[in-house]
């Protein structure tokens, strides 16, 4: 492939998600529609008495795990008590798709590169894309404090930076593929060894912070000159007076929204009570459970196909990323 010449993101979910015919809260933008139906509980056999959901932290694992223990009551009220439904926060995504392949986590909200890569190794189905705005896309960004002056990606290399995740997609696979895609850095192998050592040549150094918010908290306190991230991660994880204190390097392109993935190891009569329950979370009486775990304003079913599309060719630019996840190997903490 060509440098500079990757594809744009394919970004259909939207339109069919509307197409389907279901409920967008008033504010997201997107005019509403009916309900889509939802199976009685009553007949249905789930081959299963209780559902684990994994959630990342973006936030402080203290802080996220009642916001999403109040979605777990919720779904467990959709299941008529029937199916216990556990919460789990983990400190990575390597933890949730080693629990999506091995049986030990059924669903799970993830990041557009690990959905991905959880679709691809553990047979996990991607059903549901996050809306917020009325858009099914974020934007990958760098930062930098407001008293700094750079204004390209392209002065990162040789600079200290932080990333959020190996495998966050704004965070990680999208500047990182922008920077090879450029020629800016070269990988010489094809595992996490080689991947690592392009790290550490191109960088005076870099940091995994484990999050949006503790990425950008490297920038602010000054261990690093640029950090990578979402266009809304100031806004959602910062104080206004935080926010004040930085500015925009680079917008690097659009990433597709987060998703919310299921196990191969579900019924389909399951999977698909999980996901109209799911859908429910779009009506304005339950929407704010929605809203605190993430900030979503809507979730659209959909396929990995449809929403990530060819985001996937970043990832295949950065080799080593799924031999990371799978050796569980410890990537967040900075270095």
């Amino acid at each position: 492939m060509s440098n500079g010449k990757i594809a744009g993101i394919a970004i259909g979910t939207l339109a069919i998600g509307i197409a389907i015919g279901f409920f967008i809260p008033t504010d997201s933008g997107i005019e509403q529609s009916a309900p889509t139906p939802v199976m009685q509980t009553e007949s249905i056999d789930y081959g299963i008495d209780k559902i684990t959901i994994g959630f990342i932290p973006s936030e402080k694992a203290d802080e996220l795990t009642p916001k999403a223990e109040s979605l777990a009551r919720f779904l467990e009220s959709e299941f008529d008590g029937k199916v216990k439904v556990e919460v789990v926060v983990p400190s990575n995504y390597e933890t949730i798709i080693e629990g999506l392949r091995f049986g030990h986590i059924h669903a799970a909200f993830m990041d557009t590169g690990p959905g991905w890569i959880a679709h691809d190794r553990a047979n996990a189905e991607v059903v549901m894309a996050e809306v917020k705005e009325g858009k099914v896309g974020y934007y990958a960004t760098v930062w930098q404090r407001a008293d700094s002056n750079y204004s390209s990606i392209d002065e990162a290399v040789g600079n200290k930076v932080a990333f959020t995740s190996i495998t966050g997609s704004s965070g990680f696979v999208r500047p990182m593929g922008t920077l090879v895609d450029r020629g800016l850095v070269t990988i010489e192998g094809d595992d996490i060894v080689a991947l690592k050592q392009a790290l550490d040549n191109s960088f005076e150094y870099h940091a995994f912070g484990g999050g949006y918010k503790a990425a950008l908290e490297l920038l602010l306190n000054g261990s690093v000159e640029m950090a990578f991230g979402s266009d809304i991660a100031p806004e959602k994880y910062l104080t206004p007076e935080q926010q004040a204190q930085l500015k925009k390097v680079d917008t690097l392109g659009l990433v597709p929204s987060h998703v919310f993935v299921v196990s191969d190891d579900l019924s389909s009569e399951t999977k698909q009570h999980l996901v109209d329950s799911m859908v429910k979370l779009n009506h304005q009486d339950n929407n704010q459970i929605l809203k605190d775990v993430y900030g979503a304003d809507a979730l659209l079913p959909t396929t990995a196909e449809m929403h990530i599309g060819n985001f996937g060719e970043y990832l295949d630019l950065l080799p080593g990323i799924e031999q990371a996840t799978f050796d569980k190997k410890n990537y967040d903490a900075p270095k």
